[in-house]
Formats: C-alpha cells, sequence, structure tokens
C-alpha cells in the first residue's frame, strides 16, 4: 500500500551518510537524487524512503507520533541495522529485542531526530 516515506532534514549530506548505511546494508541503491532531495529504492520493489528540505523552505522538524519501519530480514539484521544506525549519527530509542509474541525490533531516530525502528516478525 505505501509507495514511498519521506522524512525532512536540515543537512541533506548528514542525512544522505546515515541512510547510505541504512540502506547499504538492507541492499537498496540510491534511485534520485537532486540538490534537496535523495530517495533510496528499487524500481517495482518494496517502499522506499527519501530525505528532503522542506520545499517551504522552513527548518525540517519531527513529526510527532511518525515512524518509519525498515523490514529486517532477521533478528541479526535488526541488530546490525540498529548498530549502523548508532555509528552513524542516530541516537537510540530503544535496543533491539522482542516486543511481544513473534515480533523482534530496535528502535532509533536519525540525526534530524526522525524516528525509525527495524524489525521482523516471527
Amino acid at each position: 500500500m505505501i509507495g514511498y516515506v519521506t522524512v525532512g532534514t536540515n543537512d541533506l549530506a548528514r542525512a544522505a551518510k546515515f541512510y547510505d548505511a541504512i540502506a547499504a546494508e538492507l541492499d537498496t541503491p540510491r534511485m534520485m537524487e537532486f540538490d534537496s532531495f535523495i530517495a533510496w529504492g528499487t524500481a517495482n520493489g518494496p517502499a522506499g524512503i527519501a530525505v528532503t528540505k522542506p520545499y517551504d523552505g522552513q527548518p525540517a522538524t519531527v513529526g510527532n507520533g511518525v515512524m518509519v519501519a525498515f523490514e529486517a530480514k532477521d533478528k541479526d539484521q535488526v541488530d546490525r541495522l540498529y548498530a549502523i544506525a548508532l555509528a552513524n549519527g542516530g541516537t537510540d530509542e530503544g535496543a533491539p529485542g522482542p516486543r511481544g509474541e513473534g515480533f523482534y525490533a530496535g528502535y532509533f531516530r536519525d540525526p534530524d531526530g526522525n524516528k525509525l525502528n527495524a524489525f521482523v516478525m516471527g
């Protein structure tokens, strides 16, 4: 149902470094790039993610209650994505672990404060 998700940034170069590292672990390339916008994904593939400087020229802010989730292939990849996020300027929002029956996730924020997670079902 979701085609892609966009989050705001105030520092595109810093955001690119963060999301390039996450995307590399997920084997997802950059698919579009402009002066104020970068998107990662694959044509006809699953939903992608993009970072952008806000079109209205105002500072990017974090959406309270908004979170983007990256689907991992297994628990080890959840752990790696969480570690990659923290190693690339992200901050902890909940270390990887079980979150109820059949759901394993790690929570973190990108350098702009956008809340993300990596998860696997089963």
